[in-house]
């Protein structure tokens, strides 16, 4: 899609705007009045260029329409209900390079689990995709840390991205849709690990810890 034209302020502008798109949808709810124009198209670029990548790779069957709020009485930084993300534009008004937050929270709209799915594999399968797919998490200073024995598969987020990006190097190629496809459909167990790799979860954290720090 070509660029949505903005006026020549400095901040997005307040209100609704409905972007279309290659048979996506994204409406943009802006609340807040201090929103960098710059965050807001890269906002838009995200979800036009990345959400049909996740779509395609992970669940042909997610929302084609998604919305976006920008609203100043969110709590911490962003969260997705169904197909809205609301983020809060504090947390771009002092990291205006984190658009990223965009990549991890379109994933969650893509992952719709349902039922109780493990939160730490969740948000940990998100931050792989933010790995995979950010635009700007260098400029950032975004990245996935190195092993340290206090760590375990289940801390989440960027920890265990890296263990899936460990997993999925170490040649267990899908894994990552494998558990996601699982989690969408309501069969995940602890005991699915050893059916894809053949090792229990808690053996193959081992092996990570063992060679994590080899990693480039």
């Amino acid at each position: 899609m070509s660029d949505p034209i903005l006026a020549e302020q400095t901040y997005a502008q307040i209100g609704e705007v409905i972007y279309q798109a290659n048979n996506y949808t994204l409406i943009f709810i802006n609340k807040a009045d201090n929103l960098d124009k710059n965050v807001y198209q890269q906002m838009i670029n995200i979800f036009f260029n990345i959400y049909p990548k996740l779509v395609i790779r992970f669940n042909h069957n997610a929302p084609k329409e998604v919305t976006f709020i920008v609203d100043p009485s969110s709590d911490g930084i962003a969260y997705t209900t169904n197909a809205t993300v609301f983020y809060n534009p504090v947390w771009f008004e002092q990291n205006p390079e984190d658009v990223d937050v965009v990549t991890h929270e379109i994933m969650h709209v893509v992952q719709s689990y349902i039922g109780n799915a493990p939160g730490w594999l969740t948000e940990g399968i998100a931050d792989y995709v933010r790995y995979k797919y950010g635009v700007n998490n260098m400029k950032a200073g975004w990245s996935l840390p190195k092993f340290e024995s206090s760590q375990n598969y289940t801390d989440g987020y960027r920890v265990t991205a890296r263990f899936l990006l460990w997993l999925e190097r170490k040649d267990y190629i899908g894994i990552v849709e494998n558990l996601d496809g699982a989690l969408q459909n309501k069969f995940y167990n602890h005991e699915l690990w050893d059916i894809i790799t053949g090792k229990n979860v808690d053996q193959l954290w081992n092996g990570y810890a063992s060679e994590s720090n080899l990693m480039t």
